[in-house]
Protein backbone atom coordinates (compact mmCIF):
# COMPACT_ATOMS: atom_id res chain seq x y z
CA UNK A 1 0.00 0.00 0.00
CA UNK A 2 3.16 2.24 0.78
CA UNK A 3 4.63 1.97 -2.71
CA UNK A 4 3.52 5.56 -4.23
CA UNK A 5 4.67 6.91 -0.52
CA UNK A 6 8.28 4.82 -1.44
CA UNK A 7 8.47 5.76 -4.84
CA UNK A 8 7.90 9.25 -3.93
CA UNK A 9 10.71 9.73 -1.74
CA UNK A 10 12.86 8.56 -4.20
CA UNK A 11 13.29 4.86 -3.01
CA UNK A 12 12.99 2.05 -5.18
CA UNK A 13 9.04 1.38 -5.67
CA UNK A 14 7.88 -2.48 -4.27
CA UNK A 15 7.86 -4.97 -7.42
CA UNK A 16 4.24 -6.00 -8.62
CA UNK A 17 3.13 -9.54 -7.07
CA UNK A 18 0.40 -12.49 -8.64
CA UNK A 19 -0.76 -9.21 -11.35
CA UNK A 20 -4.09 -11.04 -13.01
CA UNK A 21 -7.14 -8.61 -14.50
CA UNK A 22 -9.94 -8.74 -12.74
CA UNK A 23 -12.76 -10.89 -14.28
CA UNK A 24 -16.99 -11.20 -14.19
CA UNK A 25 -16.19 -13.05 -10.48
CA UNK A 26 -16.26 -9.53 -8.94
CA UNK A 27 -20.13 -8.83 -10.56
CA UNK A 28 -23.05 -8.55 -8.33
CA UNK A 29 -26.20 -6.89 -8.60
CA UNK A 30 -27.89 -5.10 -5.89
CA UNK A 31 -31.12 -6.98 -6.28
CA UNK A 32 -30.69 -10.95 -5.25
CA UNK A 33 -33.53 -11.58 -7.54
CA UNK A 34 -31.29 -11.09 -10.79
CA UNK A 35 -28.23 -12.64 -9.20
CA UNK A 36 -26.94 -15.90 -9.63
CA UNK A 37 -23.99 -17.14 -7.29
CA UNK A 38 -22.34 -20.48 -8.00
CA UNK A 39 -19.87 -21.34 -5.15
CA UNK A 40 -17.91 -24.59 -4.45
CA UNK A 41 -17.06 -24.08 -0.76
CA UNK A 42 -15.35 -21.05 0.04
CA UNK A 43 -12.17 -21.30 -2.45
CA UNK A 44 -11.13 -17.95 -3.70
CA UNK A 45 -11.95 -18.90 -7.43
CA UNK A 46 -15.42 -18.34 -6.43
CA UNK A 47 -17.53 -17.33 -9.66
CA UNK A 48 -20.65 -14.56 -10.05
CA UNK A 49 -22.46 -14.86 -12.61
CA UNK A 50 -25.15 -11.52 -13.51
CA UNK A 51 -28.32 -11.90 -15.40
CA UNK A 52 -29.07 -9.11 -17.44
CA UNK A 53 -26.96 -5.66 -17.91
CA UNK A 54 -28.85 -2.95 -17.55
CA UNK A 55 -27.55 0.01 -15.24
CA UNK A 56 -27.70 -0.23 -11.97
CA UNK A 57 -26.77 2.37 -9.17
CA UNK A 58 -27.16 -0.03 -6.62
CA UNK A 59 -24.46 -1.20 -4.27
CA UNK A 60 -23.03 -4.59 -5.20
CA UNK A 61 -22.88 -6.07 -1.63
CA UNK A 62 -19.94 -7.30 -0.38
CA UNK A 63 -20.74 -10.57 1.22
CA UNK A 64 -22.27 -13.64 -0.80
CA UNK A 65 -25.88 -13.63 -1.30
CA UNK A 66 -26.49 -17.27 0.01
CA UNK A 67 -23.96 -19.82 1.15
CA UNK A 68 -23.15 -23.90 0.34
CA UNK A 69 -23.18 -25.39 3.82
CA UNK A 70 -19.84 -27.42 2.91
CA UNK A 71 -17.34 -25.47 4.38
CA UNK A 72 -16.50 -27.29 8.00
CA UNK A 73 -13.39 -29.52 6.62
CA UNK A 74 -13.85 -31.72 10.34
CA UNK A 75 -15.02 -32.50 13.09
CA UNK A 76 -12.10 -31.33 15.16
CA UNK A 77 -12.39 -28.15 14.85
CA UNK A 78 -11.24 -24.81 16.59
CA UNK A 79 -8.51 -26.48 18.88
CA UNK A 80 -4.77 -28.37 18.28
CA UNK A 81 -3.63 -30.66 20.82
CA UNK A 82 -0.11 -29.16 22.19
CA UNK A 83 1.59 -31.35 24.50
CA UNK A 84 -1.37 -33.00 25.79
CA UNK A 85 -3.29 -29.92 26.23
CA UNK A 86 -6.44 -29.50 24.16
CA UNK A 87 -5.51 -25.62 22.74
CA UNK A 88 -7.42 -22.64 20.31
CA UNK A 89 -6.07 -22.48 17.06
CA UNK A 90 -7.24 -19.71 15.34
CA UNK A 91 -6.54 -21.06 12.05
CA UNK A 92 -8.43 -24.51 12.23
CA UNK A 93 -12.20 -24.17 10.51
CA UNK A 94 -14.43 -23.15 13.02
CA UNK A 95 -17.20 -25.42 14.90
CA UNK A 96 -20.18 -23.05 13.11
CA UNK A 97 -21.42 -21.81 10.05
CA UNK A 98 -21.97 -18.30 8.91
CA UNK A 99 -25.94 -19.33 8.84
CA UNK A 100 -25.02 -20.14 12.41
CA UNK A 101 -23.67 -16.30 12.90
CA UNK A 102 -26.69 -14.92 10.92
CA UNK A 103 -29.70 -16.99 12.65
CA UNK A 104 -28.14 -15.65 16.27
CA UNK A 105 -28.41 -11.97 15.06
CA UNK A 106 -31.90 -10.64 15.57
CA UNK A 107 -34.27 -9.64 12.60
CA UNK A 108 -34.20 -6.30 13.25
CA UNK A 109 -30.53 -5.38 13.09
CA UNK A 110 -30.87 -5.77 9.42
CA UNK A 111 -33.44 -3.48 9.01
CA UNK A 112 -32.02 -0.44 7.13
CA UNK A 113 -33.62 3.43 8.30
CA UNK A 114 -32.77 6.14 5.57
CA UNK A 115 -34.02 8.48 7.83
CA UNK A 116 -31.95 7.79 10.52
CA UNK A 117 -28.90 7.51 8.35
CA UNK A 118 -29.98 11.02 6.77
CA UNK A 119 -29.72 12.64 10.58
CA UNK A 120 -26.57 11.40 11.09
CA UNK A 121 -25.29 12.59 7.84
CA UNK A 122 -27.04 16.33 8.94
CA UNK A 123 -25.50 15.67 12.46
CA UNK A 124 -22.15 15.32 10.82
CA UNK A 125 -22.28 18.26 8.38
CA UNK A 126 -23.36 20.45 10.90
CA UNK A 127 -20.79 19.66 12.82
CA UNK A 128 -18.01 20.24 10.28
CA UNK A 129 -19.88 23.23 8.98
CA UNK A 130 -19.91 24.34 12.76
CA UNK A 131 -15.91 23.73 13.99
CA UNK A 132 -14.55 25.22 10.45
CA UNK A 133 -16.62 28.45 11.47
CA UNK A 134 -15.78 28.56 14.75
CA UNK A 135 -11.91 27.77 13.97
CA UNK A 136 -12.08 30.33 11.18
CA UNK A 137 -13.81 32.91 14.21
CA UNK A 138 -10.67 32.99 16.69
CA UNK A 139 -7.97 32.11 14.31
CA UNK A 140 -5.31 31.53 16.72
CA UNK A 141 -2.33 28.90 17.46
CA UNK A 142 -4.62 27.96 20.74
CA UNK A 143 -7.82 26.66 19.13
CA UNK A 144 -5.93 25.74 15.54
CA UNK A 145 -4.31 22.37 16.88
CA UNK A 146 -7.64 21.39 18.64
CA UNK A 147 -9.29 22.41 15.53
CA UNK A 148 -7.39 20.23 12.90
CA UNK A 149 -7.88 16.91 15.33
CA UNK A 150 -11.65 17.33 15.56
CA UNK A 151 -12.14 18.11 12.05
CA UNK A 152 -9.81 15.07 10.91
CA UNK A 153 -12.23 13.30 13.21
CA UNK A 154 -15.22 14.46 11.49
CA UNK A 155 -13.82 13.96 7.72
CA UNK A 156 -13.55 10.26 8.83
CA UNK A 157 -17.06 10.19 10.09
CA UNK A 158 -18.15 11.21 6.56
CA UNK A 159 -16.23 8.70 4.85
CA UNK A 160 -17.70 5.98 7.01
CA UNK A 161 -21.29 7.15 5.98
CA UNK A 162 -20.34 7.24 2.88
CA UNK A 163 -18.48 3.82 3.62
CA UNK A 164 -22.43 2.60 4.74
CA UNK A 165 -23.49 3.77 1.35
CA UNK A 166 -21.31 2.07 -0.79
CA UNK A 167 -22.60 -1.19 1.17
CA UNK A 168 -26.17 -0.16 0.96
CA UNK A 169 -26.60 -0.53 4.19
CA UNK A 170 -27.57 3.19 4.72
CA UNK A 171 -30.78 2.35 2.45
CA UNK A 172 -32.65 -0.01 0.58
CA UNK A 173 -32.71 2.70 -2.39
CA UNK A 174 -29.80 2.43 -4.62
CA UNK A 175 -30.10 5.98 -5.97
CA UNK A 176 -30.44 7.58 -2.30
CA UNK A 177 -26.75 5.54 -1.62
CA UNK A 178 -25.42 7.06 -4.77
CA UNK A 179 -26.15 10.64 -4.18
CA UNK A 180 -25.31 10.63 -0.67
CA UNK A 181 -22.30 8.31 -1.24
CA UNK A 182 -20.81 10.52 -3.53
CA UNK A 183 -21.74 13.93 -1.77
CA UNK A 184 -19.77 12.56 1.29
CA UNK A 185 -16.78 10.58 -0.37
CA UNK A 186 -16.51 13.38 -2.86
CA UNK A 187 -15.81 16.30 0.07
CA UNK A 188 -13.15 14.28 1.09
CA UNK A 189 -11.78 13.62 -2.29
CA UNK A 190 -12.71 10.12 -2.24
CA UNK A 191 -13.94 8.57 -5.87
CA UNK A 192 -16.80 6.93 -4.75
CA UNK A 193 -17.58 4.21 -6.90
CA UNK A 194 -13.91 3.38 -7.60
CA UNK A 195 -13.13 2.89 -3.65
CA UNK A 196 -17.11 1.06 -3.30
CA UNK A 197 -15.95 -1.38 -6.06
CA UNK A 198 -12.43 -2.01 -5.03
CA UNK A 199 -13.71 -2.30 -1.31
CA UNK A 200 -16.25 -5.02 -2.14
CA UNK A 201 -13.24 -6.95 -3.61
CA UNK A 202 -11.82 -6.93 0.02
CA UNK A 203 -14.45 -8.16 1.62
CA UNK A 204 -14.81 -10.69 -0.89
CA UNK A 205 -11.19 -12.11 -0.63
CA UNK A 206 -10.60 -10.84 3.01
CA UNK A 207 -7.52 -12.77 4.76
CA UNK A 208 -6.69 -13.94 1.30
CA UNK A 209 -2.74 -13.54 0.71
CA UNK A 210 -2.50 -12.74 -2.80
CA UNK A 211 -6.28 -11.97 -3.56
CA UNK A 212 -6.93 -9.09 -0.69
CA UNK A 213 -7.09 -5.55 -1.94
CA UNK A 214 -5.45 -3.61 0.86
CA UNK A 215 -2.82 -4.39 3.54
CA UNK A 216 -2.53 -7.38 2.43
CA UNK A 217 1.23 -9.18 3.22
CA UNK A 218 4.45 -9.49 1.00
CA UNK A 219 5.42 -12.43 0.27
CA UNK A 220 9.04 -13.63 1.47
CA UNK A 221 10.52 -13.86 -1.77
CA UNK A 222 9.15 -10.18 -2.71
CA UNK A 223 10.45 -9.01 0.59
CA UNK A 224 13.39 -10.28 0.12
CA UNK A 225 14.18 -8.26 -3.05
CA UNK A 226 13.35 -4.77 -1.42
CA UNK A 227 16.34 -2.95 -0.34
CA UNK A 228 16.84 -1.91 3.29
CA UNK A 229 15.94 1.79 2.88
CA UNK A 230 12.15 0.73 1.56
CA UNK A 231 11.97 -1.93 4.07
CA UNK A 232 12.93 0.43 6.68
CA UNK A 233 10.27 3.36 5.33
CA UNK A 234 7.45 1.06 4.45
CA UNK A 235 7.32 0.19 8.20
CA UNK A 236 8.16 2.96 9.80
CA UNK A 237 6.22 5.74 11.19
CA UNK A 238 4.23 8.07 9.91
CA UNK A 239 5.03 6.74 6.48
CA UNK A 240 2.42 4.25 6.49
CA UNK A 241 -0.42 6.48 8.22
CA UNK A 242 0.02 8.27 4.95
CA UNK A 243 -0.60 5.76 2.30
CA UNK A 244 -3.96 6.15 1.32
CA UNK A 245 -3.96 9.07 -1.70
CA UNK A 246 -1.30 6.96 -2.86
CA UNK A 247 -3.34 4.09 -2.72
CA UNK A 248 -6.09 5.54 -4.74
CA UNK A 249 -3.74 6.60 -7.50
CA UNK A 250 -2.01 2.81 -7.57
CA UNK A 251 -3.52 0.42 -5.37
CA UNK A 252 -1.41 -1.86 -2.79
CA UNK A 253 2.03 -2.98 -3.49
CA UNK A 254 1.78 -6.35 -6.15
CA UNK A 255 -1.29 -4.65 -7.75
CA UNK A 256 -2.26 -2.37 -10.74
CA UNK A 257 -4.73 -0.39 -11.90
CA UNK A 258 -6.25 3.10 -10.18
CA UNK A 259 -9.10 3.85 -8.62
CA UNK A 260 -9.97 7.03 -11.07
CA UNK A 261 -9.49 5.08 -14.24
CA UNK A 262 -12.15 3.49 -16.03
CA UNK A 263 -9.88 0.74 -17.52
CA UNK A 264 -8.06 -0.23 -14.44
CA UNK A 265 -7.60 -3.97 -13.70
CA UNK A 266 -10.23 -3.05 -10.34
CA UNK A 267 -12.63 -2.32 -12.87
CA UNK A 268 -15.10 -4.67 -15.79
CA UNK A 269 -16.59 -2.71 -18.60
CA UNK A 270 -20.00 -2.54 -17.43
CA UNK A 271 -18.90 -0.12 -14.64
CA UNK A 272 -17.37 2.22 -16.47
CA UNK A 273 -20.03 5.05 -16.06
CA UNK A 274 -20.15 4.69 -12.48
CA UNK A 275 -16.14 5.00 -12.00
CA UNK A 276 -16.23 8.04 -14.69
CA UNK A 277 -19.02 9.69 -12.76
CA UNK A 278 -17.11 9.16 -9.61
CA UNK A 279 -14.01 10.99 -11.26
CA UNK A 280 -16.08 13.84 -12.74
CA UNK A 281 -17.24 14.83 -8.46
CA UNK A 282 -13.46 14.25 -7.53
CA UNK A 283 -12.64 16.68 -9.57
CA UNK A 284 -15.85 18.93 -9.16
CA UNK A 285 -14.33 18.85 -5.57
CA UNK A 286 -10.85 19.92 -6.55
CA UNK A 287 -11.89 22.67 -8.62
CA UNK A 288 -14.22 23.79 -5.85
CA UNK A 289 -10.93 23.30 -3.10
CA UNK A 290 -8.85 25.61 -5.80
CA UNK A 291 -11.56 28.09 -6.08
CA UNK A 292 -11.83 28.25 -2.32
CA UNK A 293 -7.97 29.08 -2.28
CA UNK A 294 -8.47 32.39 -4.28
CA UNK A 295 -11.42 33.23 -2.12
CA UNK A 296 -9.78 32.99 1.42
CA UNK A 297 -5.89 32.46 0.38
CA UNK A 298 -3.88 29.18 0.16
CA UNK A 299 -2.70 29.19 3.98
CA UNK A 300 -6.24 29.85 5.29
CA UNK A 301 -7.49 26.86 2.96
CA UNK A 302 -4.88 24.89 4.13
CA UNK A 303 -5.55 25.19 7.89
CA UNK A 304 -9.40 25.02 7.32
CA UNK A 305 -9.15 21.88 4.66
CA UNK A 306 -5.45 21.06 3.82
CA UNK A 307 -4.21 19.65 7.21
CA UNK A 308 -7.51 18.23 8.48
CA UNK A 309 -7.23 16.36 5.29
CA UNK A 310 -3.98 14.72 5.78
CA UNK A 311 -5.42 13.84 9.50
CA UNK A 312 -8.41 11.97 7.73
CA UNK A 313 -5.59 10.22 5.88
CA UNK A 314 -3.64 9.29 8.53
CA UNK A 315 -7.41 8.10 10.60
CA UNK A 316 -8.14 6.05 7.70
CA UNK A 317 -4.79 4.27 6.97
CA UNK A 318 -4.59 3.69 11.19
CA UNK A 319 -8.17 2.62 11.65
CA UNK A 320 -7.80 0.11 7.95
CA UNK A 321 -4.71 -1.42 9.50
CA UNK A 322 -5.99 -2.14 12.80
CA UNK A 323 -9.14 -4.06 11.98
CA UNK A 324 -6.71 -6.53 10.35
CA UNK A 325 -2.96 -6.19 12.08
CA UNK A 326 -2.15 -6.11 15.61
CA UNK A 327 -3.39 -8.89 17.71
CA UNK A 328 -1.33 -9.89 20.59
CA UNK A 329 -2.14 -13.96 19.05
CA UNK A 330 -0.82 -13.80 15.49
CA UNK A 331 -3.83 -14.48 13.36
CA UNK A 332 -3.53 -16.46 10.32
CA UNK A 333 -3.76 -15.42 6.38
CA UNK A 334 -4.74 -18.23 3.89
CA UNK A 335 -3.92 -19.39 0.52
CA UNK A 336 -5.65 -22.07 -1.90
CA UNK A 337 -8.90 -24.36 -0.71
CA UNK A 338 -7.43 -23.59 3.19
CA UNK A 339 -9.31 -20.16 2.19
CA UNK A 340 -13.14 -18.88 2.71
CA UNK A 341 -15.54 -16.37 3.18
CA UNK A 342 -16.09 -16.97 7.04
CA UNK A 343 -12.60 -17.72 8.05
CA UNK A 344 -11.12 -14.59 6.37
CA UNK A 345 -13.27 -12.72 8.05
CA UNK A 346 -12.54 -14.52 10.67
CA UNK A 347 -9.49 -13.00 11.01
CA UNK A 348 -11.13 -9.40 11.58
CA UNK A 349 -10.43 -7.56 15.24
CA UNK A 350 -12.87 -5.15 16.85
CA UNK A 351 -11.48 -2.19 18.20
CA UNK A 352 -12.19 0.72 21.53
CA UNK A 353 -12.06 4.04 20.59
CA UNK A 354 -13.24 5.55 23.55
CA UNK A 355 -15.47 8.54 22.94
CA UNK A 356 -15.03 8.38 19.03
CA UNK A 357 -16.78 5.29 18.71
CA UNK A 358 -20.05 7.03 18.41
CA UNK A 359 -18.71 10.13 16.34
CA UNK A 360 -17.09 7.35 13.93
CA UNK A 361 -20.07 5.43 13.97
CA UNK A 362 -18.87 2.28 15.76
CA UNK A 363 -16.55 1.34 12.88
CA UNK A 364 -14.40 -0.64 15.40
CA UNK A 365 -17.35 -3.18 15.48
CA UNK A 366 -15.72 -4.59 12.76
CA UNK A 367 -15.62 -8.50 12.68
CA UNK A 368 -19.52 -8.79 12.16
CA UNK A 369 -19.25 -6.04 9.63
CA UNK A 370 -16.99 -7.56 7.65
CA UNK A 371 -18.94 -11.17 7.34
CA UNK A 372 -22.44 -9.27 6.85
CA UNK A 373 -21.81 -5.26 5.28
CA UNK A 374 -25.60 -5.09 4.72
CA UNK A 375 -25.96 -4.52 8.76
CA UNK A 376 -26.13 -0.50 9.56
CA UNK A 377 -23.37 0.88 11.34
CA UNK A 378 -26.01 1.64 14.08
CA UNK A 379 -27.14 -1.72 14.70
CA UNK A 380 -23.65 -3.45 14.55
CA UNK A 381 -23.01 -3.52 18.39
CA UNK A 382 -26.27 -5.09 19.03
CA UNK A 383 -25.43 -7.80 16.08
CA UNK A 384 -22.16 -8.11 17.50
CA UNK A 385 -22.94 -9.06 21.04
CA UNK A 386 -25.97 -11.48 19.83
CA UNK A 387 -23.13 -12.87 17.97
CA UNK A 388 -20.77 -13.55 20.57
CA UNK A 389 -21.79 -17.06 21.80
CA UNK A 390 -21.68 -18.23 18.36
CA UNK A 391 -17.93 -17.31 17.66
CA UNK A 392 -16.61 -17.80 20.97
CA UNK A 393 -13.14 -18.11 21.21
CA UNK A 394 -13.05 -17.03 17.39
CA UNK A 395 -14.02 -13.21 18.43
CA UNK A 396 -11.14 -11.49 19.70
CA UNK A 397 -12.39 -9.27 22.53
CA UNK A 398 -11.46 -5.76 22.16
CA UNK A 399 -9.04 -3.83 24.87
CA UNK A 400 -11.25 -1.12 26.02
CA UNK A 401 -9.93 2.16 25.82
CA UNK A 402 -9.87 5.56 28.07
CA UNK A 403 -11.76 8.99 26.61
CA UNK A 404 -9.12 9.03 23.46
CA UNK A 405 -7.70 5.57 21.88
CA UNK A 406 -3.87 6.48 22.62
CA UNK A 407 -3.18 3.01 23.73
CA UNK A 408 -3.72 2.36 19.68
CA UNK A 409 -0.33 4.04 18.75
CA UNK A 410 1.69 1.79 20.82
CA UNK A 411 -0.22 -1.68 18.94
CA UNK A 412 0.63 0.17 16.10
CA UNK A 413 4.10 0.60 16.54
CA UNK A 414 4.43 -3.00 17.84
CA UNK A 415 2.87 -4.35 15.03
CA UNK A 416 5.15 -2.14 12.61
CA UNK A 417 8.01 -4.31 14.36
CA UNK A 418 6.67 -7.71 14.20
CA UNK A 419 4.68 -7.97 10.78
CA UNK A 420 6.68 -8.20 8.04
CA UNK A 421 6.37 -10.46 5.35
CA UNK A 422 4.73 -14.10 5.05
CA UNK A 423 6.39 -17.33 3.94
CA UNK A 424 6.04 -18.26 0.16
CA UNK A 425 4.56 -22.05 0.79
CA UNK A 426 2.15 -23.10 2.98
CA UNK A 427 -1.58 -22.52 2.84
CA UNK A 428 -2.26 -21.02 6.22
CA UNK A 429 0.70 -18.81 7.10
CA UNK A 430 1.42 -16.13 9.74
CA UNK A 431 3.19 -12.90 9.77
CA UNK A 432 7.15 -13.19 10.43
CA UNK A 433 9.65 -10.88 11.67
CA UNK A 434 12.95 -8.99 10.31
CA UNK A 435 15.19 -8.61 12.67
CA UNK A 436 17.23 -6.31 10.72
CA UNK A 437 14.67 -3.95 11.35
CA UNK A 438 14.80 -3.39 14.69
Amino acid sequence: MASWVLSECGLRPLPRIYPKPRTDQYLSNSNPSRLRVSRTGFSSDSSFSLVGRERNWGLKVSAPLRFQEVEEESEERGSVVVNGVDEFDPGAPPPFKLSDIRAAIPKHCWVKDPWRSMSYVVRDVVVVFGLAAGAAYFNNWAVWPLYWFAQSTMFWALFVLGHDCGHGSFSNDPKLNSVAGHLLHSSILVPYHGWRISHRTHHQNHGHVENDESWHPIPEKIYKTLDFATKKLRFTLPFPMLAYPFYLWGRSPGKKGSHFHPDSDLFVPNERKDVITSTVCWTAMLAILAGLSFVMGPVQLLKLYGIPYIGFVAWIDLVTYLHHHGHDEKLPWYRGKEWSYLRGGLTTLDRDYGWINNIHHDIGTHVIHHLFPQIPHYHLIEATAAAKPVLGKYYKEPKKSGPLPFYLLGVLQKSMKKDHYVSDTGDIVYYQTDPELN
